[in-house]
């Protein structure tokens, strides 16, 4: 169980890697090195809440591999449902899986994205492989820009499909540095840009989570017309804090991941 976990991660993460070339900077600013390996707290997926690409039959797979369910969350705004999930290893990252809720956005965005879904064979979606599987479907710029419109998080999953849309340093495993205040000045004076809807720190430790994220690198996507450069995926730091009985909080606080999912959205201008 242990190799195909180990296996899961290192393909998300090379996936990851080849279009955020910024993560690989944060983690050697940060200090990694043989004697500083960084610890990721969780990698954020995503996925439309239609079959057979459902969060339901994706969380499945990540049962297979030894995770259980931790919690569920609600955004209503973007029209997202989430769970995440956790090993009983602590060092090995969460996941946390949302998904759209198609049939909330008007006919035109559902007819767009019911095109892509019927062109996902069902057959792949019970491997783990399919987490990092990239884009299934086909998809013009055109109906890209049109998704985009209603819901910037529609746009990014259509573009870019079933891959990493974030891993998260884990600020408790550093070794030189023990606030997420002191890690994002280090990556301001680098700099890196921060996303700062909501203040450059969500969340504090009255709520026991404190996180914060880079604004996702920008790269080439091959669409059915033409080649365009988008958002594509971003680095966050979480400093989670004990609760009362002295176990670190391993949930995720709703206000303050409503403001991280933005850092993909070119549009909002932190």
């Amino acid at each position: 169980m242990s190799d195909r976990i180990d296996a899961l991660f290192h393909q998300l993460w090379q996936q990851y890697v080849a279009v955020t070339p910024s993560a690989l900077g944060v983690h050697q600013l940060l200090g990694a090195s043989p004697q500083q390996v960084l610890i990721n707290d969780h990698v954020a997926l995503r996925t439309f809440n239609a079959a057979p690409i459902q969060l339901e039959r994706l969380a499945q797979v990540l049962v297979s591999v030894g995770y259980k369910k931790g919690g569920d969350y609600f955004f209503s705004a973007k029209k997202v449902r989430a769970e995440h999930y956790e090993h009983q290893d602590p060092t090995r990252p969460k996941i946390f899986i949302s998904e759209l809720i198609v049939d909330e956005f008007s006919t035109p965005i559902q007819a767009i994205i019911g095109g892509l879904v019927e062109q996902v064979d069902a057959l792949l979606v019970d491997d783990p492989k399919v987490l990092y599987s990239g884009r299934l479907w086909d998809i013009s710029f055109a109906d890209y820009q049109k998704l985009l419109k209603e819901s910037e998080y529609a746009g990014w999953l259509a573009a870019w499909g079933f891959r990493a849309n974030h891993f998260t340093v884990s600020v408790n495993h550093l070794q030189a540095i023990s606030s997420l205040q002191e890690v994002n000045q280090k990556l301001v004076a680098a700099g890196y840009r921060l996303n700062t809807l909501g203040g450059a720190i969500k969340g504090s430790p009255g709520v026991l989570l404190e996180q914060s994220s880079l604004m996702a690198d920008r790269q080439l996507v091959t669409f059915l017309d033409g080649d365009y450069e988008i958002p594509s995926c971003f680095c966050e730091f979480a400093r989670r804090y004990r609760d009362k009985d002295g176990s670190y909080f391993a949930g995720f606080i709703e206000n303050s991941a409503d403001k991280i999912f933005q850092s993909t959205d070119s549009r909002n201008g932190v």
